[in-house]
């Protein structure tokens, strides 16, 4: 068993990690203080093949799996861009994970090559405000009139959608009622964001990570053409879960990475700032708790990266990617508050920048799903006890 990234691995991260300097970390204080998506750090990413790390080499990706993925994602968030930067290209990495395996030629060849080149930016439509993590409770409507699909409703957390062109948008076609399944009767699209009447983008003031948009979009009419359905009617909510996981090791990747060069940040400040005529870095009350953030960062990597593995292999991973999630989310918290109590009232000081990494880590611990539903599916699934909710 080797836990060793392979030459091919270590090239990726090599190559992204030079990218990436050219982005340092006055770059994204800038980006935190006034937003604005960081343009030229996506197409620079783009320039590098990497949008396309895991799609298929037919249409212009790379073919790679999920853990090269991880590794490009991972390598962004640990340079200093953390989720600003991570979140700009997250959804290319696993987004279209739906259309590769579930659309038709015809979409494949229309819908990722221009994903890949960068030319177009997709966002994604599920969360909803009354639905939250219950995805099957979503009132989003897709109803045919005998020429398209006319979609009315609204979705909340979308991010990207204030530059976006497209959308991967779950709703519901089949009313809930008229199932035998919750699960039933919802179906997936992937169409063009019409930003005319039929479509409003508002965006969400929040936290962190204000490089990177999050909306509110309200639908009322958007007209979507057959061809746009991927896969059957109906359908979509499992086609949906074929993402999920990646996605469970991508954020898992990128916690890791941002708690990475949080605690590199405090280590560095705890060998240079000197109390009483000495290092704070030789007191065991400094190093202690570093030490621990380390250890828990690496045993959270291997478990992301363990889930990573089964999931290229094809293997059921689901237990490996949620506990992957949970516990590099936790443990990327604690190195990001370790580092800002490391530099004391410095810490508070955006000059600084440990302050920017936890409210931007703080997404990992909250989405795409909680910890407490990560628990219970583990409780569940793993241990055999009885389902809580």
């Amino acid at each position: 068993m080797d836990f060793r990234f392979s030459e091919d691995q270590q090239a990726i991260r090599d190559a992204v990690a030079r990218i990436c300097v050219k982005y340092d970390d006055a770059f994204w204080l800038k980006h935190d203080k006034e937003g604005g998506f960081p343009e030229d750090f996506v197409r620079d990413i783009a320039a590098g093949g990497w949008l396309g790390v895991a799609m298929p080499e037919a249409y212009g990706g790379s073919g790679l799996g999920v853990t090269e993925a991880a590794i490009v994602a991972q390598t962004i968030a640990e340079s200093g861009a953390c989720l600003s930067g991570a979140s700009a290209i997250h959804i290319n990495l696993f987004g279209p994970m739906p259309v590769v395996v579930f659309g038709t030629e015809e979409q494949k060849q229309k819908n990722l090559p221009p994903l890949i080149k960068g030319e177009d930016r997709c966002c994604f439509g599920v969360t909803e405000p009354d639905a939250g993590l219950n995805t099957t409770a979503i009132s989003t409507k897709a109803e045919w009139d005998g020429k398209a699909y006319v979609v009315h409703g609204r979705k909340m957390w979308t991010s990207t959608a204030q530059t976006a062109n497209k959308i991967l948008l779950l709703a519901r076609t089949t009313p809930k009622e008229k199932c035998a399944k919750a699960t039933e009767g919802l179906s997936l699209f992937y169409t063009n964001l019409d930003r005319g009447g039929a479509t409003e983008v508002r965006e969400i003031e929040k936290m962190g990570r204000k490089a990177v948009d999050s909306n509110a979009v309200f639908f009322d009419g958007l007209r979507v053409p057959k061809e746009d359905l991927i896969g059957e009617e109906g359908k979509g909510f499992h086609y949906l879960l074929h993402g999920l996981n990646p996605e469970r090791v991508l954020i898992g990747a990128e916690a890791v990475g941002v708690g990475r060069i949080a605690l590199k940040k405090a280590t560095d400040y705890a060998r240079e700032r000197e109390v009483f005529g000495r290092p704070i870095g030789q007191n065991q009350a400094i190093q202690h708790p570093l030490a621990r953030c380390w250890a828990e960062l690496e045993a959270a990597n291997l478990m992301v990266f363990k889930a990573a593995a089964l999931y290229d292999a094809g293997e059921n991973c689901g237990a490996e990617a949620n506990a992957g999630k949970y516990l590099a989310a936790e443990a990327g918290f604690r190195a990001c508050e370790t580092a800002i109590m490391t530099h004391g009232g410095m810490g508070y000081a955006k000059e600084f920048h440990v302050e920017r990494y936890m409210r931007e880590v703080m997404i990992a611990r909250i989405a795409p799903v909680s910890r407490e539903l990560i628990l219970s599916f583990i409780a569940e699934r793993v241990l055999g006890l009885p389902k809580s909710y």
